[in-house]
């Protein structure tokens, strides 16, 4: 008994430096309403049918963000139409990083290719609900009747370079579990990134 305890104790103790701040694995996301860059708004309810969410921290200026959006395009590409469409906010406060301003944004969304909504999070509320701390940032989302409910949260994949032959897809793993109705065996791991960008107070 004192065993199980210590267990649970530790496993608690593990969760807690898994996610400092914002969302938990397991607990359930409040709804958001965010403009994308086409000018309409977006919320996770405007997905009717969606069994999920991909939901990614990124942004216009972080080198490792954009070197993932191939990734991320090809991640909207194969789970879309299965039920777990691609969402990106901008975490990042544009008058602390230049580039980052809402019309950076059209630009940036324009230029790349985008499949997928980019979000505008005045604020940065939304940002600090979640935990946000680096771009990319993923939180996968299963949609439950109890709510939204966070499956995974951490990296896309262990290959920020998109040179390793070992690579493990994180998010893509974590997706299909979910999809075949088994959790996802890596529900945590560290994301790798520029750090997100706030104002001093």
């Amino acid at each position: 008994m004192k065993r199980l305890l210590m267990l649970s104790l530790l496993a608690l103790a593990l969760m807690a430096l898994a996610q400092e701040t914002g969302y938990q694995v397991g607990q359930v996301v409040t709804d958001f309403t965010l403009k994308n860059t086409d000018q309409q708004t977006v919320s996770l309810a405007g997905y009717p049918q969606a069994k999920g969410y991909i939901v990614i921290f990124g942004c216009n200026t972080c080198p490792v963000s954009r070197g993932y959006e191939n990734r991320m395009v090809a991640l909207q590409d194969k789970f879309a139409a299965r039920g777990y469409p691609v969402i990106m906010i901008n975490p990042n406060d544009p008058e602390a990083q230049p580039g980052e301003s809402f019309e950076d944004m059209q630009q940036h969304a324009q230029k790349s290719k985008l499949n997928f909504p980019y979000l505008e999070d005045p604020g940065q509320v939304i940002t600090r609900r979640f935990g946000a701390l680096r771009t990319p940032h993923v939180f996968v989302l299963q949609k439950t009747p109890k709510g939204n409910v966070v499956a995974y949260i951490g990296a896309i994949d262990n290959d920020p370079d998109n040179g390793n032959n070992s690579k493990i897809n994180y998010v893509q793993n974590a997706v299909t579990a979910l999809l075949a109705g088994q959790q996802p065996e890596v529900t945590f791991t560290k994301a790798v990134g520029c750090g997100v960008k706030s104002r001093r107070s």
